[in-house]
């Protein structure tokens, strides 16, 4: 049996949460029809009176669960440094708000906290006795236009590695494997003017790997890019990708993978991000923990036609299905 778990994060939803067309509920009953039954919240998008949070609404949320045969995987935490309009946040309100998820994710029974990337590796070694006390997993995500071998990720941990301990690390996003250029970004790039020739200079520049500011250098001043040509240009600052058999140097430190996507095609493929080769290095290396889908793609096709967030989170996890049986196969019969 994989040791690879499949789950959710409800900001795959957030299309359908946002015009009323699904209840939370909603969005856990369906992933686990479709075996995802990890789910991945966000309490400030998906608990309205966050931080406030009474042990009888902790209640009803692991009633839910239960429910559907559902579970919690992992805590999306934010860090509003910049609340007020005078000045950032000082350190010791930014560790004295860590230190709120963190208990926040202990009382909801969650052990793997994602932080965001910005967050200094000082301030969360400050954080690490409560994050070991509490036994939740503090997971940097590695999240494009940084990868695995950043020399701001490799910060975070040497802090843990100095520091011995097991509840720091960090929580890959996908983003950062992406090998081809994702289809839906053109095609709305085009819908917003850019000539489709250009467009493919753009394709290609990315499918050689060419240095994003050369390419937006090309567009922008060489063929005299219009506005949607430059805006497309410019996303592959944030398209990089990161070579997948790295993934078992980094292993010991995550728990947990946020499966970023922005499409699947009908026949249950992802068109842009390696998850062929992702999948395969984590079979290799027996990883353990949860692959939770999250879909950003809403927000590439809303102005054409409805979003179906429901559908690609299925296709994804037949993917999942897939490309997990034939690792685990080709592992047996190297054995």
């Amino acid at each position: 049996m994989s040791r690879i778990a499949r789950g959710v994060s409800l900001y795959s939803f957030q299309e359908e949460m946002f015009l009323g067309q699904m209840t939370v509920e909603d969005c856990v009953a369906f992933a686990a029809t479709i075996g995802a039954a990890g789910i991945e919240i966000l309490p400030e998008q998906n608990m309205p009176t966050f931080p406030d949070i009474t042990d009888a609404q902790i209640g009803q949320w692991r009633d839910m669960l239960a429910r559907h045969g559902a579970h919690f995987t992992c805590y999306d935490m934010f860090l509003d440094t910049k609340r007020r309009k005078d000045r950032l946040m000082t350190d010791d309100e930014q560790v004295e708000s860590i230190h709120r998820d963190l208990v926040l994710a202990n009382r909801l029974g969650i052990t793997n906290m994602r932080v965001l990337i910005f967050v200094r590796p000082d301030i969360l070694e400050r954080c690490v006795p409560m994050a070991e006390k509490l036994n939740v997993h503090m997971g940097v995500e590695v999240h494009a236009p940084w990868y695995l071998d950043h020399a701001w990720i490799l910060r975070t941990i040497e802090v843990a590695d100095r520091l011995g301990t097991s509840h720091l690390g960090i929580l890959p996003d996908m983003g950062i494997f992406m090998k081809h250029y994702p289809p839906a970004f053109r095609a709305r790039f085009e819908r917003q003017g850019a000539r489709p020739e250009v467009a493919q200079f753009i394709v290609d520049q990315h499918e050689q790997k060419v240095m994003a500011e050369y390419t937006i250098y090309e567009v922008a001043v060489k063929m005299q890019g219009n506005k949607a040509e430059v805006a497309m240009a410019e996303t592959l600052r944030h398209a990089p990708y990161a070579n997948p058999k790295r993934i078992g140097d980094f292993a010991p430190y995550f728990r947990h993978i946020q499966a970023k996507f922005y499409e699947m095609t009908e026949d249950c493929r992802d068109p842009s991000l390696a998850y062929e080769e992702v999948i395969r290095e984590l079979v290799k290396v027996r990883w353990e923990g949860t692959l939770s889908s999250e879909y950003e793609g809403n927000r590439w096709i809303q102005d054409v036609h409805p979003v179906d967030s429901r559908e690609q989170v299925r296709r994804q996890h037949a993917m999942f299905d897939r490309l997990i049986a034939q690792a685990e196969t080709e592992n047996r019969q190297k054995a």
